[in-house]
């Protein structure tokens, strides 16, 4: 993890940088949230421009209703584009380390690619690309950090991981983020789908733990949704639904084991697992609310911006970890090694 020559004010500089444009990227999924939580993510026509004009130029007055969440979505993220061009060019300029200018690259890549599926997701009205639009953002959000974190003179100095020997606690906090990513596209696609409350109850789900969803029950349902003017379930959308549900269960129960596997850890580590089983409570708290205020726009958001930070802290713990038990190979090799430490006695 080290650097040779030092920590300079470049290398501050990119840092602080690094640490701005993965604020502004966590500030562009909330608003992205907004846009399709009010479902408005067509409120803006036609893409690269808005209503004909140069994005840049598009008049102030005309910010109004679902045109706002949009458009402000579009400019948030020209910015975060931008914020990363200037990240990658400062990283090759000041970093002396090939893999992280290489990552620095990848991250521009891969906003790059992120602006195009936003701007073809709106001209070929494909709700489908929206989903992985949302899956590379989570990913975007978490490589632009992970550069936070690497460009830190912590990192560089290599004190900001402790030594962890406990394979298993690495392997469960790596799972449990994998997990969290998962249920995100669960999400996206749910959202994405405009499958709406396809379960308006919660936690049972039409007043069973287990839903029927035979053709004459599905059929009753739709009945009853249309008389209330909500959009016709499938037995599908139904079960994704469930989907959702079971993976958090699950999620929940690996961050506990997280948990208690850490107490013999560092109290970094201790400090870390704590917060993320507390963010893991108040996200299922924050999507049971979603379902009994009926998608509330605010709530849903909420929801799904505490969802993007427990899968954060979840990649960061995971990458702490890992660079914890690499320490053995260059800093604490006698922890390793008995009989090196016996002979030196």
């Amino acid at each position: 993890m080290g650097m040779k020559g030092g920590w300079t004010t470049g290398r501050a500089a990119v840092h602080w940088w690094a640490v701005l444009t993965a604020v502004t990227t966590f500030l562009l999924l909330c608003s992205g949230g907004l846009v399709t939580s009010h479902g408005v993510g067509m409120a803006v026509p036609d893409w690269p421009n808005t209503f004909g004009y140069n994005m840049f130029l598009f008049p102030v007055s005309r910010w109004v209703g679902g045109i706002f969440y949009e458009h402000t979505h579009r400019l948030i993220a020209s910015w975060v584009g931008l914020m990363t061009i200037f990240l990658c060019v400062g990283l090759w300029a000041v970093d002396q380390r090939r893999w992280v200018k290489v990552f620095g690259t990848a991250a521009l890549v891969a906003v790059c690619i992120q602006g195009v599926l936003g701007g073809l997701r709106v001209v070929l009205i494909k709700d489908e690309i929206g989903i992985f639009h949302a899956m590379l953002a989570q990913s975007f959000f978490i490589a632009i950090t992970l550069l936070a974190i690497v460009t830190s003179r912590r990192f560089v100095e290599g004190r900001w991981a402790d030594y962890e020997p406990a394979a298993g606690l690495r392997r469960w906090a790596l799972a449990g983020t994998v997990l969290i990513f998962l249920q995100l596209g669960v999400a996206a696609t749910m959202r994405h789908e405009h499958i709406g409350l396809s379960i308006p109850d919660f936690p049972l789900a039409y007043g069973q733990w287990l839903p029927d969803t035979s053709a004459e029950r599905v059929q009753a349902i739709n009945a009853e949704r249309v008389a209330n003017h909500q959009m016709p379930t499938n037995a599908l959308q139904i079960w994704v639904q469930m989907v959702h549900r079971f993976v958090a269960v699950i999620i929940a129960a690996a961050v506990v084991v997280v948990f208690l596997k850490a107490r013999a850890a560092s109290q970094a580590v201790r400090g870390w697992s704590s917060i993320w089983l507390g963010m893991i409570l108040v996200q299922i708290a924050l999507g049971a609310w979603t379902i009994w205020s009926n998608k509330a726009a605010d709530v849903a958001t909420a929801h799904m911006a505490l969802g993007a930070l427990s899968l954060l802290l979840g990649a960061v713990l995971t990458f702490r970890l890992y660079c914890g038990a690499r320490t053995q190979d260059f800093v604490l090799p006698d922890a390793r090694n008995p009989r090196l430490m016996a002979h030196i006695a």
